[in-house]
């Protein structure tokens, strides 16, 4: 297939700079066999039932920008995209000249040196007094998406976190999750809608274009991702309930697709590649809370295999006819899975 058949017209009126009100003051477009639904996230309660089990990334994003400067006073700007072992990282750096092995430079009240690079990334240690997350939460940025143009504020310092945030290691939200207040999980809960984890640390590979005209030819970032016991449990429950899997965001669904490759979940940890394309056999997800995402993205084209290609096209096209609000603080769909 062609990257350029997974575009279309975004007016940039419609890309959300800021998050609603309050957190589930979103709209939602449900998308069925039946069609297109309009409504409201405060509605999702009417689509879900007793024996569904909602499985939510519980990666916490990162203050993961950080800027410093060289000993001869140039400026540096370093994006954390990795936290490594030993107050080690895998870091994009920004400055006049290209570090080279060996050198330093001062972030803060530390020192970083460069020990390599690894591919597009540098590969940093971190000389400091305090581990690297305790350093990162005091004197790093949130990284916000590029599409946002106005810089992190103790506001999105709130927003831009889930509420189940509990596992650092992200640099990017994973954004289906920010709907979700602790109101609207206590009301599913007493509905009997089951909920587990799963946790698929974003990297900023995810906001990265595919350049090539063919999809098939676009090497995909890799992401760490772990599914624990209970969650694997959780899902045969639901099965054997009549229940369905519901993922929250796409990252849960990769993470979840990516352990069960052969057709069997199980628990465990490791790195993703995944590239879910139209043709892809889905192993695990039923149902797909989503918001909407960046023309011929690789998120696009998953939502186009989970949903339909052309169903998904038709309700992109109605979102922006609609003036749905887009991308990370935007507005939700809720998916059922294509029968095709």
């Amino acid at each position: 297939m062609r990257t350029e058949e997974f575009d279309f017209d975004l007016p940039e009126r419609l890309i959300a700079q800021h998050p609603p009100a309050q957190r589930g003051g979103s709209r939602l477009l449900r998308v069925s066999s039946d069609g297109l639904l309009d409504a409201r996230f405060a509605d999702l309660p009417n689509w879900l039932r007793a024996g569904d089990v909602l499985v939510m990334n519980d990666t916490r994003v990162l203050k993961a920008r950080l800027f410093g400067e060289k000993d001869s006073g140039g400026k540096v700007e370093v994006l954390v995209e990795r936290v490594l072992p030993g107050q080690e990282m895998l870091a994009q750096v920004r400055a006049s000249k290209t570090p080279k092995p060996g050198s330093e430079f001062r972030l803060a009240e530390g020192r970083v040196q460069v020990l390599g690079r690894q591919g597009e990334f540098f590969h940093l240690r971190l000389q400091a007094s305090t581990d690297i997350y305790e350093f990162l939460e005091r004197y790093g940025h949130l990284p916000l998406p590029p599409y946002i143009t106005h810089a992190a504020d103790a506001a999105d310092d709130e927003r831009y976190q889930t509420v189940f945030a509990r596992e650092p290691g992200a640099v990017a939200a994973p954004t289906a999750g920010l709907h979700f207040d602790d109101a609207m999980l206590q009301t599913l809960r007493e509905r009997g809608v089951g909920h587990a984890y799963v946790t698929l640390h974003v990297g900023a590979g995810t906001f990265k274009p595919v350049r090539a005209e063919n999809i098939a030819e676009h090497v995909m970032h890799s992401e760490r991702f772990s599914i624990p016991p209970a969650t694997v449990e959780a899902i045969a429950q639901a099965r054997a309930n009549g229940g369905r899997v519901i993922a929250v965001g796409t990252t849960s669904l990769r993470a979840l697709e990516s352990a069960a490759r052969d057709g069997t979940l199980r628990a465990g940890s490791g790195e993703t590649n995944i590239f879910i394309t139209p043709g892809y056999r889905f192993n695990v997800v039923d149902v797909l809370l989503t918001n909407f995402h960046l023309p011929k993205s690789t998120l696009l084209m998953l939502v186009c295999a989970f949903g339909g290609m052309q169903r998904m096209l038709a309700a992109y096209r109605h979102a922006v006819q609609h003036e749905y609000r887009f991308f990370s603080y935007g507005d939700a769909m809720l998916i059922d899975r294509s029968a095709d």
